[in-house]
């Protein structure tokens, strides 16, 4: 067994060590942050997995359902192109612009292997970018003409624009220079499944994840920092956690399966570049999440699979804190200080999300199979916290998913898939209004951001008998 095993884990670590330096890629996401599914397989069918038994990415769907794919490779990339924007209008205070996020093409790789021993028992990896989140805006939005009083409001700590001076131009959050944030995460899942009998499976999966970040052009928010060195324009910082994804897997009929997993919170260190922007002082762990699903076979050709998600996000401070949070300080403090950073600091504001997948698969001959779904999920993002949300505008909802997987021969196979997602948006009054007393009511305008997404993926999976 020891040298079967030693065998088995030469290509996990080689499919491992790849994925590490593409890690970078995988920059933005769907569902929320997540991606709407996982697998190119998948991701034709609206994300829907749980029941299924497609391909070796079930440490990202369902571990138990790795026992019965048999042995393979998956290798695939996913082009995603995001179209996001933003805009202030109505403000009495000059904070009136619009802009709209300049990088649109990011390259998101995953990998799997399975490997049987036996007929009851596998193991094998899956490696995948589990989302992120990501804005590029230029700046210069926001100036006036000589003589006005201010652009942005200097004396709570932004960079001023006296009168009589030459004005700066500032992004829409009233930092210099280019305005935006980039996070992306990465999940390496190896992964157990054993069969208990002919029907019912389980699998663990645990989570190794790794995540970047840098943010950009938030001096803006200086003055309500806890520490204003860690803040802003710090380049990329890294952090590393571990979690774990249990799954089941029961074919409980010959047309209906069923299966469900749940993944923990992983736990990650913390961004130290970005203590005093980020809750908790830089933590950002990825969010606790589960999900149920059903594959129902009404004819020998014609597979319907339903799956349902639950994200936490609210279970992450940094993510779910509302950012109206004043730290639990004082109304001065509100205006100076200890508002990002702190346990109870400010976050994006994001509410958990429920997620419906729907797909459906029609083998058509011996070397077609089609696919095509449907995707909703819950926008995160309420009206109160849109300010914040310029930087990570994750508001879309609905998204329609095409695939198709054609056999190369008995066992090699290349799959695309395509996904488009609606635009959306959502507006809600600055807090620029909060963020100026003395101005009176209205002067911080309205916000509006908005999001649609395309992405494009072909993967190459290649059977072992």
């Amino acid at each position: 067994m020891s040298t079967r095993v030693s065998k088995l884990t030469k290509p996990l670590f080689r499919l491992t060590a790849l994925a590490l330096l593409f890690a970078p890629a995988a920059a933005f996401a769907t569902d929320g942050y997540f991606q709407h599914g996982y697998g190119l397989k998948a991701k034709g069918m609206g994300g829907a997995a749980t029941a299924m038994t497609l391909d070796s990415f079930g440490g990202a769907n369902n571990p138990a359902s790795m026992v019965w794919v048999g042995d393979r490779l998956d290798v695939g990339l996913d082009w995603f192109s995001p179209k996001r924007s933003a805009e202030r209008t109505g403000s009495a205070a000059g904070l009136n612009g619009s802009a709209e996020s300049g990088k649109s093409n990011f390259y998101i790789p995953e990998f799997g292997y399975n490997k049987m021993l036996g007929w009851n028992m596998s193991v094998g990896v899956s490696v995948y970018g589990n989302g992120g989140m990501n804005t590029t805006y230029p700046g210069g939005q926001i100036s006036t003409a000589p003589g006005s009083t201010f652009t942005c409001p200097g004396f709570l700590g932004f960079p001023p624009s006296r009168a009589g001076t030459t004005p700066a131009p500032y992004n829409l959050l009233c930092g210099s220079g280019p305005l935006g944030v980039d996070l992306s995460q990465l999940v390496i899942a190896p992964t157990f499944a054993m069969k208990i009998n002919k029907q019912h499976s389980f699998g663990i999966s645990p989570l190794i994840g790794y995540q970047r970040f840098k943010a950009d052009g938030l001096q803006g928010f200086s003055a309500f920092s806890n520490d204003q060195s860690k803040l802003t324009n710090n380049g990329y910082d890294s952090s590393t956690g571990f979690g774990v994804r249990l799954g089941w897997l029961g074919r409980v009929s010959d047309s209906v399966t069923l299966g469900a997993a749940y993944s923990t919170k992983i736990r990650m260190k913390k961004f130290d570049k970005y203590a005093g922007l980020f809750a908790e002082q830089g933590d950002f762990d990825m969010p606790e999440n589960w999900n149920i699903g059903i594959a129902f076979k009404p004819a020998s050709k014609f597979t319907v699979a339903l799956d349902y998600q639950r994200i936490n996000y609210g279970g992450v401070a940094s993510v779910g804190n509302p950012s109206t949070n004043n730290g639990g300080g004082t109304a001065a403090s509100f205006f100076i200080n200890n508002s990002l950073g702190c346990n109870s600091c400010r976050g994006f504001g994001w509410s958990n999300v429920d997620v419906v997948k729907l797909g459906v698969e029609y083998r058509y001959d011996d070397r077609w199979t089609l696919r095509a779904g449907y995707n909703r999920s819950k926008n995160p993002i309420q009206a109160r916290d849109v300010t914040f949300n310029i930087l990570a505008p994750g508001v879309v909802q609905n998204h329609v998913t095409l695939g198709t997987t054609y056999d190369l021969d008995k066992q090699s196979e290349l799959t695309l898939s395509y996904m488009h997602a609606y635009q959306k948006s959502v507006s809600g009054t600055s807090l620029f209004q909060t963020w100026t007393p003395g101005f009176g009511l209205g002067t911080g305008g309205t916000e509006t951001i908005k999001m649609y997404q395309n992405a494009l993926g072909i993967a190459y999976g290649r059977k072992f008998e």
